[in-house]
């Protein structure tokens, strides 16, 4: 039975304090009502309901409520993160008003809007001309050295000639490839300085191509080794001694990157000593000292700094201008002080012969046995195969004969299935005789047997293809079973995983019953130091839901039953978190769920929910069948392309490698743009909120499955507007594309001139348990998007408005033009950097529960369980 509240005049209760002064939370309260309960289209409000229990409300509708109140100057602004810290109008209000009405210092007037690069189309169309020369001109190189030196290897007599070319060839191949790049930097730039120059002029493009040749080297294979240290000192960067280096993110701008003896940085990290920022590109050093520690999945923005034995935890930011002192732990986004300790392994054991000779091994490795093996494997794969098979040799019919593309066909056929079928065969056994000899939580000392062996298990297993593959359907939980995890009481959802996934060792990985998991999860099994190693069980609670982009620590202190949110930074401290969400970085709590988000809950038990399963894994199972067709239609017109010319070592075969190099690459770009433009009918996406076992979301998944590695290739050049373009992405004119990865492309608007960072994801969906949610994202003129952030659907950015590196801009929020936004999760920054700071928390008042409206109560009882509630009339 509802109760209705008794009739007493809004006056019941005294809106000044015990000093005869104004309390200036009523008028704030009465304002946040007006506004909220214009937005929940609402007759009345309690001030005492909970936004998201009583009222109803999701984040959503929070963020459209905090958007509101930031363009009101009467009342102090609200963010996500006060909104989910003060939960009602009143207790949000208390906190607001008496943070803003402490003595305050004079304002200073905000700087004006940061002048941008006037855009130059001449400019532009001029780079992008010269970039694909400079394409061209480097592809000739790769063909003409590639094709006259497998010429000069066939050619050998006998097996150990065949062998001894093989090895002489692959050493003369691999040190070319290693030292181009560093030779190109110091004649192309010389010594990098901290500087800015503007995006598509000269001076970038001469950025652009040191920074392609320094990525495509193939020593970024020999990271975690000391070779990939040797490698960033030849391009110019300070390192000290015992350092460990585990990320794959090369940095570029090296000579400004300044590592002291001992430290150890994480996989995932960002140092990359540049950034792109209001159309220009600007270089800055960083800087770390002695036995600093990097955590996993982090950013460090240009002209940041960290002190000797500092502390960097996983899941954290350094903006620009902010330094680590001696000593000291942070963490966090932007990060702040902490006491916790993140370097976990005690020390070992490792001197310099052990390292010299693990670096030796690393080096001779591909020399005495990839190249040589490759080379073999290649020419029995063109030679005898096909004539064995009764055909002649690969590649030398005519290309308007039917027998080359019997050969293109057999050749491509025997590859593709091939890997695919043995592929997963090696998979399920060689990881799991080499992880014998690692014994969990012992400590091991780097660069010996068993950490070649750490290493190997890592990398085989966290093959992308496979979970590209089977990732977002009920399959991958069968294939993550079979490689290692422990699933032994899992719960079938049919998205228990999506396809981004991976680990340091599957053996240790262990993932409760009925828990979901989105995109970009990495569990960290294994902690480092300079010196050692050591794996632990890495174990995750029944019944959560984890968002994208996470990184699972060992010792994380969560239990079961938990929301984590997108990018959030999983707590090592505290009791463990039961019933509850978390968001942001540090983590604080939020609802497990609200009321919006349970209304497909029907769906997901009963008969209903064992026949809708039942569709979607056999609409799940024809989309890898598609899937796996796609990508071996066009691995067969690129293994067609390059039979023509397999014979051919003149200098026209030279050339002509070079067009079909580059006709390869455009196929493919444009081959998958339109096969993603037909699955979506060639009609752009629409707005929808809808069950995972909703068959649009069946249809919607199969997007996900449209292979996109390629689009790395095309990264800060004109041609990835191009392709952006093409996959229905409205997009203005001389956008910036550093890297950046946009989710659903035709609900994607980006203005002129903005610029997307290296790592920054524009994602305009989300799913959250068994919902699945998706909006579009308008970007307007002149933004810029930092480096690893990510905007959230149902965003707005104004004209200009910047978003610090590795924040997270949460759904539904309206960035200002001009405005400043940065953190985990993003709230607006003050005109020198730093960060509004949320309220403290306001314990409620027992027995004052406050209406607005038509003749509304303070009375002590709940609110009515209908949650309506009386307009506020304007004052």
């Amino acid at each position: 039975m509802v109760r209705e509240p008794a009739d007493v005049s809004v006056d019941a209760e005294p809106s000044t304090r015990q000093d005869g002064r104004a309390d200036p939370a009523r008028a704030v309260e009465k304002i946040y009502a007006e506004v909220l309960a214009d937005i929940l289209s609402a007759e009345r409000l309690c001030v005492e309901s909970h936004f998201f229990d009583e009222l109803g409300a999701d984040s959503m509708v929070m963020a459209r409520f905090c958007a509101r109140v930031r363009k009101r100057s009467d009342v102090p602004s609200a963010s996500m993160k006060d909104i989910y810290q003060h939960t009602t109008i009143r207790s949000l209000a208390t906190a607001l008003a008496d943070a803003t009405s402490a003595p305050v210092v004079p304002a200073v007037t905000p700087p004006p809007p940061e002048p941008v690069v006037a855009g130059s189309t001449t400019r532009y169309v001029l780079c992008g001309t010269l970039q694909f020369i400079a394409f061209l001109a480097y592809s000739y190189l790769t063909a003409l050295v590639t094709t006259r030196g497998y010429g000069w290897v066939v050619a050998g007599k006998g097996p150990l000639a065949f062998y001894g070319r093989a090895v002489a060839f692959g050493g003369a191949y691999l040190s070319g490839l290693c030292v181009f790049p560093v030779v190109a930097k110091w004649i192309l730039i010389g010594r990098w300085k901290p500087r800015e120059f503007p995006v598509w002029s000269l001076t970038y493009l001469r950025f652009w191509i040191v920074k392609s040749l320094v990525h495509a080297n193939p020593m970024v294979f020999f990271v975690g080794s000391p070779l990939y240290v040797l490698y960033l000192r030849a391009l110019g960067a300070r390192i000290g001694r015992q350092v460990t280096i585990l990320s794959r993110t090369v940095p570029v701008c090296t000579d400004l990157l300044t590592v002291g003896a001992g430290t150890v940085i994480r996989k995932d990290s960002f140092l990359l000593c540049y950034r792109a920022h209001a159309g220009r590109i600007q270089t800055g050093p960083v800087t770390l000292g002695r036995d600093v520690f990097i955590g996993e999945r982090t950013v460090l923005d240009i002209n940041t700094s960290m002190g000797d034995g500092a502390q960097l935890g996983h899941t954290s930011t350094l903006h620009s201008g902010q330094a680590v002192p001696v000593g000291q732990r942070w963490h966090g986004s932007p990060a702040r002080r902490t006491e916790l300790n993140y370097l976990r392994v005690a020390p070992a054991r490792c001197g310099r012969a052990r390292r010299t000779a693990f670096a030796l091994f690393a080096l001779l490795k591909p020399v005495l046995v990839t190249v040589p093996l490759t080379v073999v494997f290649l020419y029995a794969l063109l030679n005898e195969v096909p004539l064995l098979l009764g055909q002649s040799d690969a590649g030398a019919e005519s290309v308007t004969s039917s027998a080359f593309y019997v050969d293109a066909l057999l050749l491509c056929t025997v590859l593709f299935f091939g890997f695919v079928i043995a592929g997963l065969g090696v998979l399920f056994t060689v990881p799991r005789l080499m992880r014998l000899v690692i014994e969990p939580g012992r400590t091991y000392p780097l660069y010996g047997f068993r950490y070649a062996m750490h290493r190997a298990v890592a990398r085989m297993t966290n093959l992308k293809f496979y979970i590209w593959l089977f990732g977002d359907s009920s399959y991958i939980v069968h294939y993550l079973k079979c490689l290692g995890y422990d699933l032994s009481q899992v719960e079938q959802t049919g998205s228990n995983f999506g396809s981004g996934v991976q680990h340091e060792t599957p053996y240790l990985s262990v993932v409760g019953s009925g828990t979901m998991v989105a995109d970009g999860l990495s569990l960290m099994n294994a902690d480092y130091s300079s010196t050692s190693f050591r794996v632990s069980r890495t174990s995750i609670g029944s019944r959560n839901f984890l968002g994208n982009f996470i990184a699972y620590p060992p010792e994380g202190r969560t239990g079961d039953n938990v929301l984590l949110a997108t990018k959030v930074m999983v707590p090592l401290d505290g009791g463990i978190r039961e019933g509850v969400g978390l968001l942001g970085s540090p983590c604080f709590e939020i609802p497990r769920t609200v009321e919006r988000d349970t209304r497909f809950d029907h769906l997901r038990a009963g008969n209903e929910f064992r026949r809708r399963l039942a569709a979607k894994n056999r609409y799940n199972l024809r989309t890898m069948g598609i899937a796996l067709f796609l990508r071996w239609l066009d691995f067969l017109v690129l293994t067609a392309l390059g039979l023509a010319t397999i014979e051919r070592y003149d200098a026209i075969g030279q050339l002509l490698d070079t067009v079909l190099l580059v006709v390869g690459l455009g196929f493919t770009a444009v081959y998958f743009a339109l096969v993603e433009r037909y699955l979506t009918r060639f009609r752009p996406l629409r707005p929808t909120v809808c069950s995972i076992y909703d068959p649009y979301f069946w249809r919607h998944e199969r997007l996900w499955k449209v292979p996109d590695t390629h689009f790395a290739a095309f990264n800060g050049t004109p041609f990835k507007n191009m392709l952006w373009r093409l996959l229905g992405v409205r997009l203005g004119r001389r956008v910036l594309d550093d890297g950046c990865y946009l989710t659903e492309r035709t609900l994607t608007t980006i203005g002129d001139d903005c610029v997307l960072n290296a790592g920054s994801k524009i994602q305009c969906h989300s799913q959250e348990d068994g919902t699945f949610k998706s909006d579009h994202i308008t970007l307007g003129a002149n933004c810029t998007i930092g480096v690893g952030a990510l905007v959230h659907y149902g965003v707005t950015m104004g004209d200009g408005a910047v978003l610090a590196a590795d924040s997270f801009l949460m759904k539904g929020e309206e960035v200002p033009a001009y405005a400043r936004w940065g953190g985990n999760p993003a709230t607006p920054m003050h005109p020198h950097g730093s960060f509004e700071t949320p309220a403290p928390p306001v314990p409620g008042k027992a027995g004052s529960r406050r209406w607005y409206g038509k003749r509304i109560k303070a009375t002590s009882h709940p609110c009515p369980a209908d949650r309506s509630v009386e307009k506020v009339k304007s004052p």
